[in-house]
């Protein structure tokens, strides 16, 4: 019986490290990252999972076998929520954010997408956030890009009229102006 006990526990330890091995050595199907904006007195970051395209239809329609559907609700990302925090308030197309942390989530379409913001921020999966805290959404314009870009990638751009969120994954760019 002795031996038995011995067998099983060192069995249970064997699995329980090969299996925390595997998680911590092992790279994430799409690993989270944060993007940073610091100017004007604005500190921003955003934190969102990056997908990868792999030779998968991005956006379209869902009858096309689309992985993210056009006219329906997406995180934005994989895995968890994508999370805006702000230092102070940002004017997005007239519409005010307050400072602190919130979840960001979009509905693509062929033209634009719409943006929302929703008070809400600890959601991980699909589960689309309640609708009752949504603050408010705004329209953003996309675009193609000549070529592909492999992994989602959300970062922040500044020109002479402003600056902007930036999303780029597949052929497809949005830009999200902010003051």
């Amino acid at each position: 019986m002795k031996k038995f006990l011995k067998n099983t526990l060192i069995t249970v330890v064997v699995l329980i490290s090969a299996g925390y091995l595997y998680i911590t050595l092992t790279p994430p199907a799409s690993p989270l990252d944060t993007s940073n904006f610091n100017q004007d007195g604005k500190d921003i970051s955003i934190t969102y999972s990056k997908p990868y395209k792999k030779n998968r239809l991005i956006f379209g329609d869902e009858s096309d076998g689309a992985l993210v559907p056009y006219n329906q609700y997406w995180r934005t990302g994989a895995n968890r929520h994508t999370i805006i925090k702000t230092n102070s308030d940002l004017n997005f197309n007239d519409n005010i954010l307050s400072s602190g942390e919130y979840s960001l989530y979009t509905v693509p379409s062929v033209d634009s997408w719409k943006v929302v913001i929703n008070s809400e921020n600890g959601y991980f999966g699909i589960i689309q956030p309640d609708p009752e805290n949504d603050l408010f959404s705004f329209e953003a314009i996309s675009s193609k890009l000549e070529n592909s870009v492999e992994q989602l990638s959300i970062d922040f751009v500044s020109d002479s009229i402003g600056s902007s969120i930036r999303l780029r994954w597949d052929t497809t760019q949005v830009l999200m102006p902010f003051k």
